[in-house]
């Protein structure tokens, strides 16, 4: 579609906290099965916000001065990043996470833009908000021993505490599907007060 783009805001993370993440899933890599899980590069590895979607190119300044305003009354303030899991449970891996635990003032920023964003007609978030960092997607070809496997390697392997960041900005990218996996490009930020 011509004129659209697939957008999402986001919180970047440390290149600290991106190595961490990093070490965590060359381990689960090791103890996986190759194909079970489609892996995030952890370049990619962010705090989703809010997913968009399809966004008008022409709504792009609206979305700007939208996100300036909803961070432009908050302090910036730090996340820490540790522990794994998998949505919805363990059990029946889809999504497997590292957790984030953060202040109120992330759910408080959270709920602004899921608010301001359905204001301007983009869906709302049924699921409350769960802060995490996505590491990988079970992939649709996986068996249920592959499921059995990830249930087990989330029960028996500790991923402790991976360090802490201070939140300054909130950003708004670009997501482009390409063959190799998403490709985001930046589009603008907004600065927390510090």
């Amino acid at each position: 579609m011509a004129g659209v783009i697939r957008a999402f805001i986001a919180i970047d993370l440390s290149t600290d906290i991106q190595y961490r993440l990093d070490e965590v899933m060359v381990n689960f890599k090791s103890l996986l099965p190759h194909s079970a899980v489609r892996w995030v590069p952890s370049a990619n590895i962010h705090l989703t916000l809010k997913f968009l979607g399809d966004v008008s190119l022409s709504n792009l300044t609206i979305l700007t001065d939208m996100l300036q305003t909803e961070i432009s009354g908050h302090h910036q303030f730090d996340i820490s990043v540790g522990g794994a899991g998998a949505f919805p449970n363990n059990r029946q891996p889809r999504v497997i996470w590292v957790g984030v635990e953060a202040p109120a003032e992330l759910a408080a920023i959270q709920n602004g833009i899921e608010t301001t964003t359905s204001r301007l007609g983009y869906a709302r978030e049924d699921r409350a908000f769960s802060p995490h960092l996505t590491l990988g997607r079970v992939s649709r070809n996986a068996t249920s021993q592959d499921a059995k496997m990830i249930a087990k390697v989330l029960e028996t392997t500790r991923v402790g505490f991976l360090g802490a960041t201070c939140v300054e900005k909130v950003h708004l990218y670009r997501s482009d599907l390409q063959p190799s996996g998403a490709v985001y490009t930046h589009i603008f930020s907004a600065s927390l007060i510090k």
